[in-house]
């Protein structure tokens, strides 16, 4: 392996808007990001889903019914 090719690997901390910090490896000796696991609504149980014009009751109703059909026989 060739010297001086290949960036400085560290131990960054992560700094998140929130408040929350955490330790990584990275090539950036400073990370702050917007949104991590203790405050992305996915991992707090918190997330929304966005219902435009009523679409999702729409495809339940549509693959709910079809649930109850036989599928067709494969030869």
């Amino acid at each position: 392996m060739k010297a001086n090719l290949h960036p400085m690997y560290h131990k960054v901390m992560v700094q998140c808007a929130c408040g929350n910090h955490f330790e990584t490896r990275s090539t950036n000796p400073n990370l702050h990001v917007e949104i991590c696991s203790k405050c992305h609504p996915y991992y707090t149980g918190k997330q929304r889903l966005l219902d435009t014009q009523g679409r999702v009751d729409r495809f339940r109703k549509k693959y709910s019914a079809e649930k109850g059909k036989a599928e067709p026989n494969q030869a």
